[in-house]
Parts: structure tokens; C-alpha cells; sequence
């Protein structure tokens, strides 16, 4: 379900969440949509000779998890995204469920701004964090 918040509806700690399987179809997609073909997230043989011993999927994979979230869940239809840090702290495999949240960290009134911690999990693994800066629609 969709779910809009205008920018008068929202306060600090106001957090929201989308959770997703990683499927062998979202990496070979994703690789194509992209052109990122890297080996480490098709070649199994190849990625078994790395730092990861096996296939990770591509780590803007879960990134667009959080987009997700902020479009359609916090603060939903209508947001634009301005800005996101990422840090990639653990990879992601197929078949992980991914769980993306987001939490309201400060309101700039004036401008309509929203900052918004970001979270990505496996489990209780951090997989990635980050910040990030949207303009949400407001009623007036």
C-alpha cells in the first residue's frame, strides 16, 4: 500500500521500512538495466576467487531499496530525492531478504526539507548505512 506523508505530517523518529528477496532474476536484471557486469555478481566461479568467496548482488541493488521507502512509504508519492551517502558494510547474497529503513532525523520548515537516516539489513547484519536529504510535498 501507498502511503504519502505531506512535510506538515512528519516529526522527528518517524521511520518506515520495505523488506524484499534478493532473487538470481533482480541480479541478472539489474545487471542489465545498468551495464554492470561485474563478474563478482554473475560469474560464481569468478567471485568464489574473491574477498567474498561467492556471488554478492550489487550493493546500489539494496541502495534502491531505500528509494523505494521514500517513494512510496516516507514521505511517499511525490518526494524528490536531493541527496544519499552510502556505506557498504556487509554484502548481500541471493536469496537474502533485505529489509531498507528510513527515519526522520530533522525538518528544515523553510525549504520543506526531510533528512533521513538510512538503513539497510540482513537479519541483524547492517549491510548498509547512509543519510538522506529529500523534499517532501507539502499542503501549503
Amino acid at each position: 500500500m501507498q502511503q504519502s506523508y505531506a512535510f506538515e505530517d512528519l516529526n522527528i523518529g518517524l521511520a518506515a521500512e520495505i523488506g524484499r528477496t534478493v532473487t538470481e532474476a533482480d541480479i541478472v536484471l539489474f545487471a542489465g538495466v545498468t551495464g554492470d557486469t561485474n563478474p563478482a555478481h554473475l560469474n560464481q566461479q569468478y567471485a568464489e576467487g574473491t574477498l567474498f568467496k561467492g556471488r554478492i548482488a550489487h550493493g546500489m541493488l539494496s541502495a534502491g531499496l531505500v528509494s523505494a521507502v521514500l517513494g512510496t512509504r516516507l514521505p511517499g508519492p511525490g518526494t524528490i530525492y536531493l541527496s544519499q551517502s552510502l556505506k557498504f558494510r556487509a554484502p548481500v547474497r541471493p536469496g537474502d531478504t533485505v529489509v531498507a529503513r528510513v527515519e526522520v532525523t530533522s525538518l528544515d520548515p523553510a525549504k520543506k526539507k526531510v533528512t533521513l537516516s538510512t538503513t539497510c539489513r540482513v537479519g541483524d547484519t547492517v549491510v548498509l548505512e547512509g543519510e538522506a536529504v529529500v523534499l517532501a510535498p507539502a499542503r501549503s
